[in-house]
């Protein structure tokens, strides 16, 4: 039987500290629920005593979110412990944790008192909590900084108050994976009573070292990893929880250890903490990012589709990613475009692959990335290029202040004959956009809209880049003027002219099955 390593997220205490503004209280709930489908063991959702709304926050938790041990900050003080083991009445499960620095530097410097006395305090600490819960977690602050003599004297008294975790962490990211496992084999041997707590291990990333020391903790016998999704903490950040989990999870023939994650969670949690948290994930991020699964070198593609573990270690769908993604550059070999027109719906007879080939390098070399919606323009542009679009601006007047609703009157050629509309919205653009939907008689829902400039300088035209969805698929409309509302309604109207394009690229497919 494999033994299980104890996941604590952080991610609403330590994660949270991180941020530029602090988290609502109903962001938290949100967030904890979230968090709480990974399966995690115990998570860590703030710091009572801080703040009556981080204290709201905590109690709220407690009460509203099952499954995993809520659990609770507090300094080795009486007033923080009293705040903790209030808020977390409510749960089912509660933890309370407390901790003290014990480094010589922390020692002197911050808290200007011997270990002796430090010690003194987390032993009152530990005994008060016991009063609310017998779930009381210990850490010594700056561990990674502190004397291994120093580490067992108070690692066994605080197990002897009754702490039942023991969590001795790196906190400013400063040792090394082979340092750190060596502090918890000492630990380990030189412990007396260690058998009775559970070691943990709490690291940040300073130098990038996070992951790699949890894991090496691990492998040294600790059985409790704190983390946050994302990666997201203090300074650099602390351990990643969608990292560690899945180290164990692929490599447990290695490590022989497993963890209780819902995997399939993983990438919808990001997702949600990257959202509320207004942190974006790095698109290079190991598991989450947006590169993760993403293929473009041509030889890498083909490997993959000829058999998916060539160059992935784990399904997309393992952490809850959909499928994995061929970003068709011009690296991209006529075997992926014709797999991926295959998975559109395209059959070969539909196209001319060297015309259509032609033409999509050209557009890589251009643009970088082809997308989806990109090739099905291409195979409509090498059929049925000569034919004059159905959509044609012939004019654009809008008009806004801050006194009153913006409007815009759009003026559209459709097969020839004028088309105009006037409407109101948020902004002129908006305005326009509601105008266009009236013309065409069909709505379409902006996915994306970037505006950009093509130079420098007041002079610059603008570029507007639409992705917009319709019928369940996207299409992508660029537009460019000096004026941003032409450009937007420029873009917009080639969304339309596309939609157009597929509309009769999809009737002569239907013609030619029927006949």
């Amino acid at each position: 039987m494999q033994d299980k390593v104890w996941i604590f997220d952080t991610t609403l205490r330590d994660g949270e500290q991180a941020l530029k503004a602090s988290l609502t209280e109903e962001d938290k709930i949100q967030l904890a629920h979230t968090i709480s489908r990974l399966n995690v063991d115990v998570m860590e959702v703030g710091f009572p005593v801080s703040s009556p709304a981080d204290f709201r926050a905590v109690q709220r938790i407690a009460a509203e979110v099952k499954g995993p041990a809520i659990c609770g900050l507090a300094r080795a003080v009486s007033k923080d412990i009293d705040a903790c083991g209030e808020a977390l009445k409510g749960a089912e499960q509660r933890r309370i944790h407390t901790f003290i620095a014990t480094s010589p530097l922390h020692l002197e410097h911050k808290l200007r008192m011997s270990l002796d006395d430090a010690t003194n305090m987390a032993i009152k600490a530990i005994t008060q909590a016991r009063k609310y819960t017998d779930d009381v977690e210990f850490s010594c602050e700056d561990a990674g900084r502190t004397p291994h003599a120093d580490l067992c004297r108070i690692v066994e008294a605080a197990i002897d108050a009754g702490a039942s975790t023991i969590n001795l962490p790196d906190t400013v990211g400063y040792v090394t994976p082979d340092e750190y496992a060596a502090m918890i084999y000492h630990i380990r041997n030189n412990v007396p009573n260690i058998d009775k707590a559970r070691l943990s291990v709490h690291c940040h990333n300073d130098l990038g070292l996070a992951v790699a020391n949890s894991i090496a903790a691990v492998q040294a016998g600790a059985r409790q990893i704190e983390c946050t999704i994302n990666g997201i903490g203090e300074r650099a950040g602390n351990c990643s929880l969608e990292e560690v989990a899945m180290i164990m999870k692929m490599r447990q023939d290695h490590l022989k250890v497993h963890t209780d994650i819902r995997s399939e969670e993983i990438y919808r949690a990001s997702r949600q903490v990257a959202k509320i948290c207004n942190m974006p994930v790095q698109p290079n991020k190991a598991i989450v990012g947006e590169n993760a699964f993403a293929h473009s070198s041509g030889i890498h593609q083909d490997g993959v589709l000829k058999a998916q573990n060539t160059y992935e270690i784990m399904a997309p769908e393992t952490v809850g990613v959909p499928s994995n993604q061929l970003n068709m550059t011009s690296r991209s070999g006529r075997h992926v475009i014709e797999h991926r027109l295959t998975e559109l719906g395209y059959q070969k007879s539909d196209y001319d692959m060297d015309s259509l080939y032609e033409s999509f390098l050209a557009l890589a070399d251009q643009k970088g990335t082809v997308y989806d919606y990109d090739l099905e323009a291409m195979i409509y542009f090498n059929q049925i290029k000569d034919k004059d679009e159905r959509y044609q601006l012939q004019f654009v007047n809008a008009s806004s202040n801050s006194q009153s609703i913006a409007s815009a009157t759009v003026g559209i050629a459709l097969n020839g004959e004028l088309k105009q509309e006037a409407a109101t919205g948020n902004g002129p653009v908006e305005a326009a956009f509601v105008a266009i939907e009236r013309i065409t008689g069909m709505a379409v829902e902006v996915v994306e809209y970037n505006l950009d400039a093509t130079g420098k300088g007041a002079s610059s035209l603008g570029q507007v880049d639409i992705i917009a969805k319709f019928d369940g698929k996207q299409y992508h409309g660029v537009g460019l003027a000096a004026d941003i509302v032409e450009a937007s309604v420029r873009a917009m109207i080639r969304v339309y002219n596309l939609i157009d394009r597929a509309q009769k690229v999809s009737s002569l497919k239907q013609q030619r099955k029927a006949g």
